[in-house]
């Protein structure tokens, strides 16, 4: 893949992580663990499990054929079989015959997708870590730094930048978090031709404990952890793989759409590292990152949800389900990763404008602060007569500090200082060092 459609993950650390290749690999690397945890039960000779693994490097195969190959199988694995085979009995005949040993196509290519996704998370994993950083430090150098909170796109009342940065730092946690736990449960695939190991068990003349056994060996080789059940048309880990993407990218997302508005002409909030040209216009710095997160945060829950419903898979084994998941998982963690790698960049390099801040608070002439207003003049006047007074003095559109209705009830000098917007941050210095002292 060129990437020439998806800048968000094009040169990133997850594309070579997720390309034919690196899929290609990890289904080599899952037949050799099979091998050399068959031989630590005593089932496949040490010598035959040592030359499948010698032979299981993804650069002495073609791709491209065995792509063209799957085509008459319905899977690539059928045909990396036969080509590893004949790898493997160039260099040992004898060996030969142990290669993909009671085993079955979908729990190579499950336990290689599983194998792929816990290399994509830990990169993701780095690249949120990065966010979560960057986004800490503009949390505390801008705890009390006053910016307009917006509520259904307009302003509402004062809060802190510091306080926004914690809230996107909050959500790259949770992410994290969800990843974390995800990642340390991804699953070996091995369940033979319908779910039984009754392959397996065959080839090795054990009884039902060496399932248990082999699962336990095969898990340990990979890295990866023992399956509950063989989970051919159990789908969960999957799904469970899609939602979290999804909201990972969901996460990421929240923080570049705000950036995308915070660094609008006419709110000019916040600039974006690095700005992109644009092609006819030669004034614009367009804010590119942000827009490459939105656009994966975008896709991602689409193909999540893809991968949901695969778990309608009929029978032991799907026609069809297993099938539609592969591409759509890939390009959730592409997307994911090209996402993460991208926000790194953004909360690293994000210039926030404080004196545009100011100047874009004192635009409603105090109105923003109207809340406070009400809360200092209800116990004079009541209820009723303090939002009739307010209402009544913000339809003339004249500074709130300067407007005889509020002057008949205030003092010029506690009207002024009622109506600047830094002294009404309520508790968002304290909020953002709360954020902060918590890392996960």
């Amino acid at each position: 893949m060129s990437g020439l459609l998806s800048p968000v993950s094009a040169g990133t650390p997850v594309e070579a992580l997720v390309s034919d290749e690196a899929w290609l690999q990890a289904m080599l690397d899952a037949e050799a663990a099979l091998a050399r945890a068959q031989a630590r039960l005593g089932t496949v000779p040490e010598q035959a499990a040592a030359v499948i693994t010698r032979c299981a490097q993804a650069a002495l195969f073609d791709v491209r054929a065995l792509a063209l190959a799957a085509r008459r199988t319905a899977n690539p694995v059928v045909g990396l079989v036969a080509a590893l085979t004949a790898r493997v009995a160039e260099l040992d005949p004898a060996s030969a015959e142990y290669v993909h040993r009671g085993s079955t196509s979908q729990d190579i290519l499950d336990t290689g997708a599983m194998l792929v996704a816990r290399r994509a998370v830990e990169a993701i994993r780095a690249d949120l870590d990065r966010a979560a950083a960057g986004l800490a430090g503009h949390a505390a150098a801008h705890r009390d730094t006053p910016v307009a909170g917006r509520t259904l796109a307009l302003q509402a009342v004062p809060t802190t930048f510091g306080l926004k940065a914690a809230g996107w730092r909050s959500l790259v946690l949770d992410a994290d978090t969800r990843l974390a736990r995800l990642a340390g449960g991804l699953p070996v695939s091995l369940g033979g031709a319908a779910g039984t190991l009754a392959g397996y068990l065959a080839h090795a003349e054990r009884g039902a404990s060496y399932a248990d056994d082999l699962a336990t060996a095969f898990a340990a080789e990979t890295g990866l952890a023992r399956q509950a059940l063989p989970w051919h048309a159990l789908r969960t880990p999957v799904a469970d793989l899609g939602s979290a993407l999804a909201f990972t990218t969901g996460a990421l997302g929240k923080f570049a759409v705000d950036v995308l508005t915070l660094a609008r002409t006419e709110v000019g909030e916040v600039v974006e590292p690095d700005g992109g040209a644009s092609s006819a216009m030669p004034h614009k710095r367009n804010p590119v990152l942000a827009t490459l997160v939105r656009t994966a945060a975008l896709q991602v829950p689409a193909l999540a949800t893809g991968l949901t419903q695969s778990l309608l898979s009929e029978d032991e084994r799907s026609g069809g389900a297993w099938h539609a998941e592969w591409l759509l998982l890939r390009e959730a963690l592409r997307l994911t990763g090209g996402a993460a790698h991208t926000a790194a960049q953004l909360a690293e390099g994000l210039v926030p404008q404080p004196e545009r801040m100011r100047q874009n608070l004192e635009r409603t002439g105090g109105q923003v602060v109207s809340e406070r207003l009400a809360a200092v003049l209800t116990p004079r006047l009541g209820r009723a007569a303090a939002r009739e007074a307010l209402d009544e003095a913000t339809a003339t559109g004249r500074p709130l500090a300067e407007h005889p209705l509020l002057r008949e009830h205030l003092a010029a000098e506690e009207l002024e200082a009622l109506c600047d917007p830094a002294g009404y941050l309520g508790a968002a210095g304290h909020l953002v060092d709360r954020a902060l002292r918590h890392t996960s």
